[in-house]
């Protein structure tokens, strides 16, 4: 190829790339733009102090359109569709527990993104931050606030993707420790000490009791529903496969969790498993919930949804914890349920 020839070609190459730049430019101002514009019908937002401490009140994030979005608030348990009250945090996952709150913070750059988990306190002041290795997916709070647990995906983009990689950390907000990764903690699986390359863990879920917690464990192309200490520094795989996102009931005794109906597809039905007998129950929602379900009270849980007309906003819906009755909207655009 003569060196004319060259310049030619690489001049369009140029002109190509920076075609495709513009438009993801262009795309991004578009989408920033329609996410900033509150809407006829949206939920009422006001800015005002925010308290974990305040009983009968749910923590979320809110995902409406404007000044608020992202903003960590409060609705009242009794009126979750009503107005509710906007904090200056913001998150892209948020738990709180006791007092206590996690949140887990996205924000680009201009080679990357900057990602860390922030920990608060009641009225939302920072306490500690810590960078996170990857992008946010789950958090969590032990009923204490003692402890603090987060999983973010190191490669790939969700758990539907053929290839992902996730960290779950949890720090202990009393002494400062943070345990960096729970697959450094010995792996009880069939009976047998077990350890492989692609060991992931994601979505914890604590006890009462300050040790104990449940996660789910990935290996070997399948999913199971491990018990761990974090004394110990042990999981234990229960005997119960196919489970993810594992959320414990308040009263200790079951375990709300995704299951995905097709293998190698990103579609998950919600159950609740009876922690004494291993009994599964099918919740009444059909359709695909891809979050970590959060309990309400003993008979509730509470998951987040799309939202109708697409784009990154979601609602918040409830159902039975019996597998009966039907999925009620909760709250509209918002994610992240926290009973507080």
């Amino acid at each position: 190829m003569s060196a004319g020839r060259r310049l030619l070609v690489l001049g369009v190459a140029v002109l190509l790339l920076a075609g495709i730049g513009t438009g993801f430019v262009l795309h991004a101002a578009s989408r920033a733009a329609e996410d900033g514009t509150a809407r006829a019908g949206d939920p009422a937002v006001t800015a005002g102090a925010v308290d974990l401490d305040r009983h009968g009140w749910i923590a979320v994030v809110s995902t409406a359109p404007g000044p608020y979005r992202g903003r960590v608030a409060t609705v009242a348990a009794d009126r979750p569709r009503g107005g509710r009250t906007a904090s200056g945090l913001k998150c892209a996952r948020f738990y709180a527990a006791s007092g206590t709150g996690v949140c887990l913070q996205s924000a680009p750059g201009v080679v990357s993104q900057t990602d860390r988990a922030v920990i608060t306190d009641a009225a939302l002041r920072v306490r500690r931050t810590f960078p996170l290795a990857g992008t946010p997916s789950r958090a969590r709070v032990s009923p204490s606030g003692r402890f603090a647990a987060w999983t973010v995906f190191v490669g790939g983009e969700s758990y539907g993707a053929a290839f992902f990689s996730t960290r779950t950390s949890i720090v202990d907000t009393r002494t400062w420790r943070l345990l960096p990764s729970l697959e450094d903690f010995a792996i009880t699986l069939h009976g047998q000490r077990y350890h492989a390359a692609d060991d992931n863990f994601w979505g914890v879920t604590f006890a009462r009791d300050d040790d104990t917690f449940y996660a789910t464990l990935g290996t070997g192309g399948k999913t199971y529903l491990v018990k761990g200490s974090v004394a110990a520094r042990t999981v234990t795989a229960l005997g119960v496969e196919n489970v993810e996102c594992p959320s414990l009931s308040p009263d200790g005794t079951r375990i709300a969790f995704k299951r995905r109906v097709l293998a190698g597809a990103s579609l998950w039905h919600e159950y609740v498993l009876d922690l004494r007998t291993l009994r599964e129950t099918p919740l009444a929602e059909r359709h695909s919930v891809d979050d970590q379900a959060t309990w309400l009270d003993d008979r509730t849980v509470a998951y987040a949804l799309p939202a109708p007309d697409g784009g990154s906003r979601t609602d918040l819906w409830s159902v039975p914890a019996d597998g009966t009755g039907s999925p009620r909207l909760l709250a509209a655009d918002a994610s992240s349920p926290a009973p507080l």
